[in-house]
């Protein structure tokens, strides 16, 4: 499927520039915004842009996606929770 939308010449100009093939770029950042949504998977996001496993981790990262990080707190919480339930 090909999606096609226009960008002021100059603009298009500038943005080759920076990121080289702007048809790659523009499809992975609307893949990476799906995976953002949690519209799309993990290895739905690899499958559509053809990447390893690694290779997607790489992208993510690129992107600013990084995996939701547990803080200090759920993690004595979660402690507790198993502490109390291994008591009884």
């Amino acid at each position: 499927m090909a999606i096609i939308f226009d960008i002021p010449p100059d603009l298009e100009e500038s943005l080759a520039r920076q990121l080289g093939n702007l048809n790659q770029a523009a499809k992975e950042a609307a893949l990476v915004e799906l995976y953002r949504q949690e519209r799309i998977s993990r290895p739905e996001l690899s499958r559509a842009l053809d990447l390893s496993r690694y290779q997607t981790d790489g992208l993510l990262k690129r992107h600013g996606v990084t995996e939701d990080l547990i803080t200090l707190e759920e993690l004595n919480e979660q402690l507790q929770s198993q502490k109390r339930s291994r008591a009884t």
